[in-house]
């Protein structure tokens, strides 16, 4: 994940491949809190069958299978269960865990020799199963560290190991195996400067240094991973001033006071470094907006959204080495992190020197590789189903992302079996893994940017495997339309605990209560549904498994680690592999698209009571009921459409001239809700539904155009964003009643 991994675990230190993806899976966090609730039922499993048996009824009776499959005419509908449950029971613990080891065999950074075995491995096992297969290849501007060092210059000089070290057992881990340490896209340079503590390093931190009298001009920043986007962090530490920033994990945050640390326990240890991108864009910051092909126009150096600061990551061991002897201002009582001192603000005593080089004066230019395993469709070849992951890892990368990889592989090969057997999906399916999505979502991105005429026209839904299995706990979210699919999908499918379906004890871990469905995240930004969602508008879901853990983004994510803590069985993985191919069948498969504009809509008006509120706060009054009547009407529109559907569904399968129309003013619903010229603050951001909060990266921001306006206290701004998105509302709801009138 590129910035929003932390999503995934009880602590919140790192942060993300990707920014919710914060937002998006932010529901998982409510699981691992409930990691005690599902460690008993798993001791309910193996040591008490007639307490299992008990609870496995009580569960089933939570989750009983819909009346109706919406989208479907009865016999379709029963073709399509038939099919499911056939696909459903392909995905196998054997072969997942044989492809997390051959995948987390190497580091594999974007770039590099071993990222493209990692393509020729997914190649040809895609060929194996016969589908057919395509290569993308980009040319992208990512300069590699090359030389990275530390020392502290005061009050006494001592030179920093960066390294991590070698694991006893772990056999990717120490010097054959690691590569250099380091921050992608930082700036280069040799400075030395005091050091000053900024917390998290968040505008808020800076706020209340302001307050303190203390500046970071002319001097290094160090600050703890953690409640915002590594870039962000870099980004506001460069506008302050900074001559360098140096990050670390807190063992607060995912160290020894959060648990056991590796390899004695799943928690990061003294030595593990969380490495990550600290880029404030998507894709190749040097062709904005447009693919790298060979020869692609690149924008200088200068206007590219990197910093231009060295930025380096640190272990807490390091970081104890400087922050230790720092004096100065006291700090405030929530700035205190794990280590075993007291932290104080700076300046001085403590100074540090800071090198950093790159090959960005003679090799900047990387080739980046996108695989594809094709279904083409019988019967509208030109829709699209696309699942992807991301290949690329800081390491060996068995969680992040070899998991989703494995998930991807597995769904696909559960396909491909009937597609051997003379089966065809209606729509076309694209299995699919980007590469580096670590550095800034690129691989997805210059694809979405290739292909953006073809994937607007076709693209029905977009399926997000990263992280896809670290742990035991299920969390899924996504765009609203596509939420009721994901429940129905987790009630087919058994959960690896063996107590019921994966919809059933999500409920249970999540204490949900009968009038209530479990919490699911929103799309905000920051792993690879980014370019296909923020970007076009088109609808996403994203799913896994989840747990404890303090291996993000260092060299001890790592088979060894998997097999230990996070999925020992890869019961997970192939759990996973199940619900993505029970989706891409679902949606494949459709005679009339299963969006669900009901649910859509009633998110919206929530969405709206919070911006009312953001407002209220900032002393700002808007008028915000032309835009709640807008959503009204979407609602109404919404069930009408659905009654009319299922009316006609009753009676079999229409035409498909019927079902073309139909679904061809579905697609529109959603891409209404984009603006082409996209966020005033981030034109590539065209969704104005969601978007990841630009001064956090981690946070969702909900209709983003209208609440940037709001933090910044233009009421006239705001108002007429608000009349803005209320057309788009418009233009969306005349895309279902036309979808209406196609049915009839």
């Amino acid at each position: 994940m590129q910035a929003t991994e932390a999503t995934y675990g009880a602590s919140t230190s790192g942060q993300g491949c990707a920014a919710i993806h914060f937002a998006m899976l932010s529901a998982v966090r409510t699981l691992a809190r409930n990691h005690e609730l599902r460690t008993q039922v798993v001791t309910m499993h193996r040591t008490l069958p007639v307490a299992l048996l008990l609870l496995a009824a009580s569960l089933a009776a939570q989750s009983p299978a819909p009346a109706s499959t919406p989208g479907y005419s009865p016999a379709a509908a029963r073709a399509e269960r038939d099919l499911e449950t056939r696909v459903i029971a392909r995905p196998d613990t054997a072969t997942a865990r044989r492809h997390s080891h051959e995948l987390s065999k190497e580091t594999h950074i974007a770039g590099t020799p071993a990222q493209v075995t990692t393509r020729d491995y997914v190649i040809n096992a895609m060929k194996s199963w016969g589908l057919e297969t395509e290569v993308r290849a980009y040319d992208v501007w990512m300069p590699h560290t090359t030389e990275i060092k530390l020392w502290r210059i005061a009050p006494d000089t001592l030179s920093l190991e960066l390294a991590e070290g070698a694991v006893a057992g772990d056999s990717t881990s120490g010097p054959a195996f690691e590569k250099i340490i380091a921050n992608g896209y930082s700036g280069t340079g040799d400075v030395s400067a005091p050091v000053v503590y900024v917390n998290y390093g968040l505008i808020e931190d800076y706020k209340q240094l302001d307050s303190m009298g203390v500046s970071v001009k002319g001097r290094i920043a160090i600050a703890r991973y953690g409640r915002s986007y590594r870039g962000i962090k870099a980004r506001e530490a460069e506008k302050r001033g900074a001559v360098a920033l140096i990050i670390y994990s807190d063992p607060a945050d995912d160290g020894f006071t959060r648990g056991d640390v590796y390899p004695e326990g799943p928690m990061r240890g003294e030595t593990g470094v969380q490495r990550g991108s600290v880029m404030n864009d998507d894709g190749d910051p040097s062709t904005p907006g447009y693919p790298s092909h060979p020869g692609a126009k690149r924008i200088p150096l200068n206007d590219m959204q990197v910093p231009h600061i060295p930025v380096i990551p640190i272990s807490y061991k390091n970081a104890s080495a400087l922050l230790h002897d720092v004096r100065g201002t006291a700090i405030p009582q929530s700035w205190q992190g794990g280590l075993p001192f007291r932290y104080h603000v700076g300046p001085g005593p403590v100074a540090a020197r800071i090198i950093v080089r790159s090959d960005s004066a003679t090799n900047a230019i990387k080739h980046i590789y996108d695989t594809f395993g094709i279904v083409r469709g019988s019967e509208f070849p030109d829709e699209y189903v696309i699942i992807g992951g991301h290949r690329d890892a800081w390491g060996p990368g068995a969680a992040d992302n070899v998991s989703g990889t494995v998930s991807i592989l597995e769904a696909a090969q559960a396909v491909a079996a009937e597609v051997k057997k003379g089966w065809k999906p209606k729509r076309t399916l694209l299995f699919a893994t980007w590469d580096a999505e670590e550095w800034g979502l690129l691989g997805s991105t210059e694809y979405v940017e290739d292909d953006s005429l073809r994937l607007e026209h076709g693209a029905v839904a977009y399926f997000n495997q990263d992280g896809a299995a670290d742990g035991p706990n299920f969390g899924g979210g996504g765009s609203p339309s596509l939420r009721p699919t994901l429940r129905d999908v987790a009630r087919e499918v058994q959960d690896p605990s063996g107590v019921g379906s994966i919809y059933a004890v999500w409920r249970k871990t999540e204490s949900v209560p009968d009038s209530a469905e479990p919490k699911m995240g929103d799309p905000g930004g920051g792993s690879d549904f980014a370019g296909f969602y923020n970007h076009l508008g088109i609808p996403i879901s994203e799913w896994g498994y989840h747990g404890r853990g303090g291996v993000y983004h260092s060299q001890f994510d790592s088979y060894h680690w998997m097999t230990t803590f996070g999925d020992p069985t890869y019961a997970y993985h192939a759990a996973a592999a199940r619900v993505g191919a029970a989706m891409v069948l679902r949606l494949a498969n459709a005679d009339i698209l299963p969006y669900d504009y009901v649910e859509f809509a009633r998110a919206m008006r929530t969405h709206l009571a919070a911006t009312q509120k953001n407002a209220a706060d900032k002393k700002l009054t808007l008028d915000l009921s032309a835009l709640g009547a807008a959503i009204d009407a979407l609602e109404h529109a919404a069930t009408s459409f659905d009654a009319s559907r299922d009316a006609l569904l009753a009676k079999g399968s229409p035409s498909k001239a019927v079902r073309g129309r139909t679904n061809a003013s579905l697609l529109l619903v959603e891409r209404a809700l984009t603006r082409p010229q996209g966020l005033k603050t981030r034109p590539w951001f065209r969704n104005l539904i969601y978007a990841a909060d630009v001064d956090n990266g981690y946070s969702n921001m909900v209709f983003p155009s209208i609440n940037e306006a709001t933090r910044a206290g233009d009421q006239q701004l705001a108002q007429s964003e608000a009349a803005d998105l209320e057309t788009r509302f418009g233009k969306a709801t005349e895309a279902l009643n036309q979808a209406s009138a196609a049915l009839r």
